[in-house]
């Protein structure tokens, strides 16, 4: 029996027009083509009551879900991320479902690659994509700064030179599994010093290339 997904949210402070969505569609059609829309998902619906009375940047930035309270020993040994960096994310609306995928400069957020939507792809595949993505732009640009990715799966992923999904290939993924090969591809035939790091998001919140949709 398959999962019920769960209500969220979505709080529009800046689009056309402003205001509560019960989805993620409703929510996107409200910032469609806005420069700088002002936008978050909350779990329940008098939260989102309640911010949409607040302004957007008392949230902007912040995870609303409640999370583990990391101690002073814990948040000491983690240290703080290292912004001469580029992070990477992946989003996907349904397990499959429309997927994207981007890479930012970790200190100033601006976008350096965005590639999607695509149909029919998960989130995990788009991590890897991501990733890849992110190791043969630093290449390129002969760049020694290390890339984040708050994916310990797409990591592995990219470790093992394999996407291990278990996606089912189909006519509308056709693109995504021609840039898994393309990826899988540029794995086999390159070396790469980049470091890989994990993104702790307990420590420093949600990952600098996150879409906002959680």
């Amino acid at each position: 029996m398959a999962k019920k997904k769960k209500q969220k949210y979505y709080v529009v402070w800046f689009g056309n027009p402003a205001g509560i969505y019960d989805s993620w569609e409703k929510c996107k059609k409200a910032i469609q083509g806005i420069s700088g829309a002002q936008y978050k998902s909350f779990e329940t619906l008098p939260e989102a009551k309640i911010a949409f009375q607040k302004e957007y940047v008392d949230y902007k930035g912040k995870n609303t879900k409640k999370k583990k309270i990391l101690t002073s020993e814990e948040l000491q040994r983690i240290g703080e991320p290292n912004l001469y960096s580029i992070a990477v994310d992946a989003a996907s609306s349904g397990n499959p479902g429309k997927m994207e995928y981007r890479g930012v400069d970790t200190q100033t957020h601006k976008e350096l690659f965005r590639q999607g939507p695509f149909m029919q792809g998960t989130n995990n595949v788009g991590e890897f994509l991501a990733l890849v993505h992110g190791l043969a732009f630093l290449k390129q640009q002969q760049s020694d700064r290390m890339i984040y990715s708050d994916s310990r799966i797409a990591m592995g992923w990219v470790r093992r030179k394999k996407c291990n999904t278990k996606l089912k290939r189909t006519s509308q993924n056709k693109k995504i599994f021609e840039l898994i090969t393309r990826a899988e591809t540029w794995l086999k035939n390159n070396t790469y010093t980049t470091k890989i790091v994990k993104w702790e998001t307990k420590a420093w919140g949600e990952i600098p290339a996150d879409f906002g949709r959680k």
